[in-house]
């Protein structure tokens, strides 16, 4: 065998690989979906409850709340995010909305008490000009935590993805 049929037949085979895997990880058969189905229907539809929160849906430890327990929300021009948590009372967080631009949100609760970036995973995606390369996060002491999504291409806007309310937060990140 020559060296170019050798890499001509790794691709074949890491296709074949693949789609063997695939065929197997995705079968299934038509009683097993239809027994789990009525499973799913009897389900309770209260909140989920994330780590970092208790049975009552409130967030009692932000530094580790993950996103995807929220209630997903479409928000404004169609960003869309989530709000995870039950407001404090008082808060000005309930003024907020997906999709509010960093600005319009400190206009509506202020200053917060702590500030940071960071850059996610798509920042490292080459030719990748898309919305959510950084993030930008606040932090309110006694009210909770606004998490920013920067906004696509070259430009420094950045707009609400997260509200994540939480009376006992300790304003610093």
């Amino acid at each position: 065998m020559n060296l170019s049929a050798r890499y001509l037949s790794l691709p074949a085979a890491l296709a074949v690989a693949w789609l063997a895997t695939g065929c197997v990880s995705l079968g299934g058969t038509k009683s097993e979906s239809s027994a789990a189905a009525p499973a799913a229907a009897a389900a309770p539809s209260g909140p989920k409850i994330g780590p970092g929160m208790n049975a009552a849906g409130e967030v009692i430890d932000v530094k580790k709340v993950e996103s995807g327990f929220g209630q997903k929300i479409k928000g404004l021009n169609d960003w869309e995010g989530e709000i995870t948590g039950k407001p404090a009372p008082g808060t000005k967080f309930t003024r907020l909305q997906i999709g509010m631009s960093a600005k319009q949100a400190m206009d509506i609760v202020g200053q917060p008490t702590d500030q940071g970036a960071y850059v996610t995973g798509k920042a490292w995606i080459p030719f990748y000009f898309g919305s959510d390369r950084y993030r930008y996060e606040m932090a309110y002491k006694g009210q909770g935590r606004l998490i920013f999504a920067g906004s696509s291409g070259f430009d420094s806007n950045a707009h609400l993805i997260w509200i994540i309310h939480a009376a006992n937060d300790t304003g610093y990140r």
